[in-house]
């Protein structure tokens, strides 16, 4: 997995990319825990994630927001994360100007920062949130949410606790043409440190059901 830098808004960021060998692959931008809590690229959860899209054959990075490993500038509450997660984005998207899709993945606090990019770019076709703190941030900005996408609680989280989440997801579902995926991990904490191999288990079932349903349409128009 190749080290990449590129450029970000305060300065450059250093990211893993691994390029498909499939033509106009589809792409996965991945997002790390909260940097002042020890959030990096190489967290389990997110290099899990990484892995998984990997394996289905996307071109897919992970990086380092500001202030993080080799990247420059310094932590900015979450809005300059959000317009660093637009750099990797349009890095990705320069590589990859036919790419057959975009999902993003975010972990605890990148899974805020991935679904405020979701509400930026309405070309992404698919999301995962892994841990959203919807106790810590106000996530009432997904309305309308642009599409339906995969979230993952565990039921001994002790900073996002699950009722939390499922309140968010039920908010989801009421919105018209959105269905969220909704998974809860039996004894998972926030780290979910036993349970890395289950998210790339849900990831890659919960993106090959949707990409095949989208195949399915396809080819029926």
């Amino acid at each position: 997995m190749p080290e990449v830098m590129f450029a970000g808004p305060d300065g450059r960021l250093e990211g893993r990319y691994h390029h498909s060998s499939e033509p106009n692959a589809p792409l996965a931008l991945v997002l790390h825990p909260h940097p002042l809590h020890g959030g990096t690229m190489n967290n389990r959860i997110t290099y899990a994630m990484y892995r998984s899209f990997e394996k289905m054959g996307f071109s897919v990075m992970r990086y380092n927001s500001r202030g993080v490993g080799r990247s420059q500038g310094r932590y900015d509450g979450g809005i300059g994360e959000i317009s660093d997660a637009a750099a990797a984005l349009d890095w990705m998207q320069m590589v990859n100007p036919n790419a057959g899709g975009l999902w993003i993945a975010g972990y605890s606090f990148g899974a805020f920062v991935g679904m405020q990019l979701l509400m930026r770019r309405p070309e992404i076709t698919g999301w995962i949130s892994v841990a959203p703190p919807a106790n810590h941030y106000d996530f009432g900005f997904l309305a309308p949410c642009p599409c339906g996408g995969l979230m993952i609680a565990g039921d001994s989280d002790e900073l996002v606790p699950e009722p939390a989440i499922r309140k968010l997801v039920d908010k989801l579902n009421t919105q018209k043409g959105v269905s969220v995926d909704y998974r809860i991990f039996a004894g998972a904490d926030h780290v979910f440190a036993n349970h890395a191999d289950q998210v790339a288990e849900a990831l890659e079932d919960h993106v090959s059901t949707i990409m095949a349903r989208g195949a399915l349409a396809l080819a029926a128009d």
